[in-house]
């Protein structure tokens, strides 16, 4: 036996012949009903109508404004739905950008080590200079497997929070990114290497 003050919901969900779902008999129903049956205050019913989330509709037999009962479902389901997905959007967002800057730092910071290795090294300062060639080839390939492993590695951490389609775009974006820091790196060592030497020409 339905409470004096909140009516029952009178008739039965169908589809109608286009697939949409629809409400047999009364579908129009106050706010106090539409509240306990989201099970929220009044008040907030009336503030997601303020911002456009569910929506009234006159009712032709008097009694002013209701709400239609599966179109203000749909509406809450959806509401409920993306402010969902947008906070998790949100969080990945700025782990996304924590983990790209520290990849951009540690970028930095080893291409400027390398420089000042680099320039030390050629100037004869610890080893010859073929020497220092054999080296910095060396650790240049150890340091583009590493930098190069780095966006498939945070797309893994993103894999099951993210689309798919999302996490394999921020992949090829940082893919791209650290490719042309890289290629810093090699256009640096081939101006370094031919800097007050003779090429025999």
């Amino acid at each position: 036996m339905s409470s004096p003050t909140t009516p029952a919901l009178q008739g039965d969900l169908y589809l109608d012949e286009n697939n949409n779902v629809k409400h047999a008999g009364n579908s129009l129903y106050k706010v106090d009903v539409v509240a306990q049956l989201f099970g929220v205050s009044v008040r907030r019913i009336q503030q997601l109508t303020q911002e456009q989330v569910i929506k009234t509709v006159r009712d032709p037999n008097g009694g002013g404004r209701k709400y239609d009962l599966v179109p203000t479902i749909q509406a809450y389901i959806k509401f409920l739905s993306d402010k969902a997905y947008g906070k998790a959007h949100s969080d990945q967002e700025s782990t996304l950008k924590e983990e790209k800057l520290k990849a951009e730092i540690a970028l930095k910071q080893s291409q400027g080590e390398l420089h000042r290795i680099k320039t030390e090294i050629a100037a004869g300062k610890y080893i010859s200079v073929e020497e220092a060639r054999l080296d910095y080839g060396h650790f240049f390939v150890i340091f583009k497997k590493f930098a190069l492993a780095i966006p498939s590695r945070i797309a893994g951490h993103l894999t099951g929070y993210m689309e798919p389609v999302a996490v394999r775009a921020i992949e090829k974006d940082l893919a791209t990114e650290i490719k042309n820091i890289l290629q810093t790196f090699v256009v640096a060592g081939q101006v370094g290497s031919g800097d007050g030497g003779d090429d025999g020409t």
